[in-house]
């Protein structure tokens, strides 16, 4: 039983997809799981007109604008593989979900825009990646359209992230002359809009194509030849080494639209992608292959399905086995309890699981119990995983339920969507009036459209604009140092929480305030 569990565990991969909106991370996405033969027919995220949307995006409002503004989780079969991908949302107000969620992951696939290059949330989203140490594959998409040339673009990657690159393939052309691509790993070249009897040419030992083909008479051919023998020739060597310390990049081209080199993509992941790995506790690190079971809760999902009203909290198993009844212990409050509804995704097609081993994500029914960054672990041991990041708002807003005679649902609304993490909930002292922080207006956008759709409850969101948010690190307060300046609130955790204008306020307040001890938040730059 236990080298099966050993050999499950190794068969496990778990990647987020990262890129700047509009790179093309669902479509990646969508084509991944058709060639895993999870779905039948590709949703397109801007397909609108024709009602398919993109199986990733199901949250009603992300039909709506064509963008995804949660993290999707996806499995599926692929061979002898397991995989979890994590569909994170591009856009940077939702950046705290996908900092998260690249906590659960082993490694991550960056998708970068071959015509527009690193853009802004690429390199943030990149720096996390890189802070944690986990392996990047980067997916150069885009090459039926005209961009950037690929040397350009390979020099771009090794500045801009720091990172050395190794190009598992090349393209011959792009936009309306795009041929293929010369594969390098698997000594081949891919035809594009070519059947699949016909796609592959062999290479001689030369690296020329063996048979009489039209492509050689091409100009084209002839630049990505040399092209491949510069990089032959001064480019870096492929390291795995290198790979698994978050030092060298693979990369690859195609069109996730036209489905283009995305199959050569995903077997060449396959092969060099790490399985789970050990993961840091305050008992040390522990290996996904031991026995007892146990994760850590790195998001919360309500109303996955509207029409039960349901809470999912998403689980990442980082030791052993799961087992649907199992009993297990909420290392946070000591208390136990048994996990007897449990699921695995497609996106918002659910089904129970019975059984998961390490690497794997799946969703408990969650009745208010979790918070995330919760660990669980089998019978009465309690361990706590490494803490995930904790994010200060920049946007403040004022909120009040429209209808009075609504308060309840109003209620119930605010506090299941600031348990997710999206947004976060503070009360002023004396009249505890409710105060919502974001990272960015499009999480407030949601906030509003969610509780009206989802909790029938219409609010009148006041803006308070930008503001600096420092905590107390102390447990004595006086109220009288609260002004329209710097104002005094409380977390939902009831810690107390400075508001200040701007910068000038802070200082001054600081400055004024010596013995005032104020915390800066855990922040990911």
């Amino acid at each position: 039983m236990a080298n099966q569990l050993v050999e499950e565990v190794k068969s496990r991969r778990t990647f987020a997809i990262i890129s700047h909106p509009d790179a093309g991370k669902t479509t990646l996405t969508e084509k991944l799981l058709l060639f895993g033969g999870a779905i039948r027919d590709a949703g397109t995220v801007k397909g609108k007109k024709t009602g398919k949307f993109a199986t990733s995006d199901w949250m009603e409002i992300e039909k709506q604008r064509g963008i995804s503004v949660t993290s999707s989780v996806m499995q599926f079969q692929y061979n002898d593989f397991r995989i979890n991908i994590l569909d994170t949302p591009g856009h940077q107000d939702f950046s705290e979900d996908t900092y998260r969620t690249l906590m659960a992951v082993d490694s991550a696939v960056m998708i970068i825009d071959s015509a527009k290059g690193i853009e802004e949330q690429t390199l943030k989203l990149f720096k996390v990646c890189r802070m944690r140490g986990i392996p990047i594959f980067t997916f150069i998409n885009k090459l039926d359209r005209q961009g950037r040339e690929p040397l350009e673009l390979l020099e771009e990657i090794e500045e801009v992230l720091d990172i050395e690159t190794y190009p598992m393939n090349w393209p011959i052309g792009m936009g309306k002359e795009f041929y293929g691509i010369y594969d390098r790993h698997y000594h081949r070249i891919e035809l594009f809009r070519t059947d699949l009897e016909h796609r592959f040419l062999t290479l001689d030992q030369n690296g020329e194509v063996m048979e009489d083909h039209p492509i050689k008479q091409t100009s084209l051919y002839s630049q990505a030849l040399e092209e491949v023998l510069l990089l032959d020739e001064a480019g870096d060597e492929f390291s795995v080494e290198k790979l698994n310390e978050g030092k060298m990049t693979p990369v690859f081209f195609g069109s996730a639209l036209t489905a283009f080199g995305v199959q050569t993509f995903l077997d060449t992941y396959l092969q060099f992608a790490p399985p789970p790995q050990p993961r840091n506790s305050d008992q040390g690190e522990i290996d996904p292959a031991s026995k007892g079971f146990s994760g850590f809760i790195f998001k919360i999902q309500a109303n996955m399905n509207p029409a039960h009203r349901d809470r999912i909290a998403f689980l990442r198993i980082c030791s052993g086995e799961f087992e649907r009844g199992m009993s297990v212990t909420l290392s946070r409050t000591g208390k136990q309890f048994k996990l007897t509804q449990s699921t695995q995704f497609l996106a918002d097609d659910r089904s129970t699981v019975n059984r998961a081993v390490s690497g794997d994500i799946i969703g408990i029914y969650d009745t208010g119990t979790y918070q995330i960054g919760d660990t669980i672990a089998e019978g009465k041991k309690i361990i706590q995983y490494e803490k995930l990041p904790q994010f200060t708002p920049e946007l403040f807003a004022k909120v009040t339920a429209k209808n009075v005679m609504k308060q309840k649902s109003f209620h119930k609304g605010i506090h299941q969507l600031v348990q997710e993490g999206a947004v976060q909930l503070f009360k002023t002292y004396r009249m505890e009036d409710y105060i919502l922080g974001a990272v960015g207006q499009l999480q407030f956008d949601v906030f509003v459209h969610r509780m009206k759709n989802e909790y029938n409850s219409d609010v009148i969101m006041e803006s308070m604009g930008s503001k600096i948010a420092r905590w107390l690190d102390s447990e004595e307060v006086d109220e009288g140092l609260s002004s329209q300046r710097s104002l005094l609130v409380k977390d939902r955790f009831d810690n107390p929480v400075f508001l200040f204008e701007n910068e000038f306020a802070l200082r001054w307040f600081t400055d004024k305030n010596p013995s005032v001890p104020l915390k800066d938040p855990m922040e990911i730059q």
